[in-house]
């Protein structure tokens, strides 16, 4: 599960950096003793702060906890908060405002109308 995820994060920031943007991937954002995203890019006039997740279903689960870390990190970085998911071969990015909750947790999926592709997310829409 763990390669699964890794390999997301590091195919976001390749692609990241196709965007002109410069990025890294946080290795081991989520085992720290402080929160960092698993990704964060800027292109010099934009930051963005990225919790990423690949999954094969057609919706992602986000804990409640994680989402307000994001958000807090990123106000402190002057960023901008993002989480994507790569639903099987396709990412789609989202506000954390988009998210829906559950009884437990947090929820976006794949055919939302608030999902946003990576062209829409890096041009800023």
């Amino acid at each position: 599960m763990k390669q699964k995820g890794s390999a997301a994060e590091r195919e976001l920031v390749t692609m990241m950096w196709g965007a002109n943007f410069g990025a890294i991937r946080a290795a081991g954002s989520g085992v720290q003793r402080f929160y960092s995203p698993d990704v964060l890019a800027s292109n010099g006039s934009r930051i963005m702060a990225v919790e990423c997740k690949s999954t094969k279903y057609k919706q992602q689960y986000f804990e409640h906890e994680q989402v307000r870390q994001l958000q807090e990190f990123a106000k402190i970085f002057n960023a901008e908060a993002w989480l994507a998911v790569k639903f099987s071969t396709e990412w789609k990015f989202f506000k954390p405002e988009d998210l829906k909750k559950t009884k437990n947790n947090l929820v976006v999926k794949h055919n939302s109308e608030d999902a946003k592709t990576f062209s829409d997310a890096t041009k800023g829409c």
